[in-house]
């Protein structure tokens, strides 16, 4: 199988082409740089650079997408351009949750737990076991995820995966026997097998948000008279 993956999510702006044979994901081309802003100028010729490498668009079954948690910006210009280019190539688009593509891009054995900083003193993560995933994806206080993570130690080791993982650290010196694998984002090679191993229908290319927006409506239409009553 043929396909592209697309990342936006966090610090990476990230376009490539595999070649999937069982469980081996090779590589056709790959376009990646990281950045925290500025993707929507840069993926577009990262695509078209990868998929050059690839031999062109012409074989590519399914495009994946990483659909959040992250940027909301950043979300927004990935699920845009891989929208549009699964229409122009007539193949599905598959969501991909960067909590799940960062807790593949390690070795699957034992707890693993995919962890991002999401300031406001949170992380949002999720908990998998051998590779599968013991609960939803939250958005949680650092101290209510530190304690989580303590409480698994007991069960055997832990790995931690993610933004999340120098922050929980840095609050819970408990943790410091954990594997920590801070990487700023899901391996593209993790991304590829979940696209092609993901059904279409059950994973969505739409945003996953843990969290509201932090921007708040207006209080009032353009033009209309401001409320001074005290």
């Amino acid at each position: 199988m043929k396909l592209m993956v697309i990342d936006t999510s966090l610090g990476t702006c990230l376009a490539a082409s595999f070649r999937i044979e069982g469980d081996k994901a090779s590589v056709l081309g790959i376009r990646a740089q990281d950045m925290t802003k500025g993707h929507q100028e840069h993926l577009g010729g990262f695509a078209r650079d990868a998929s050059r490498d690839a031999g062109g668009f012409t074989g590519v079954e399914r495009i994946g997408v990483t659909i959040g948690p992250g940027s909301f910006t950043g979300l927004r210009v990935g699920l845009s351009f891989a929208l549009g280019l699964g229409a122009a190539l007539g193949c599905p688009v598959i969501g991909i949750s960067t909590l799940d593509g960062l807790a593949a891009s390690v070795p699957a054995e034992g707890w693993v737990v995919a962890a991002i900083d999401a300031r406001r003193a949170q992380v949002y993560m999720r908990v998998f076991k051998d590779g599968v995933p013991v609960e939803d994806a939250q958005a949680l206080a650092i101290e209510d995820a530190a304690a989580k993570i303590l409480a698994l130690t007991e069960d055997g080791a832990v790995a931690i995966v993610g933004s999340g993982a120098e922050v929980l650290l840095a609050h819970e010196a408990g943790l410091e026997k954990a594997r920590l694998h801070p990487l700023p984002a899901p391996t593209a090679e993790a991304l590829a097998l979940l696209a092609a191993t993901l059904d279409p229908e059950a994973n969505p290319p739409k945003p996953l948000y843990l969290r509201a927006p932090d921007a708040t409506p207006p209080t009032r239409l353009p033009g209309q008279p401001r409320n001074l009553t005290v």
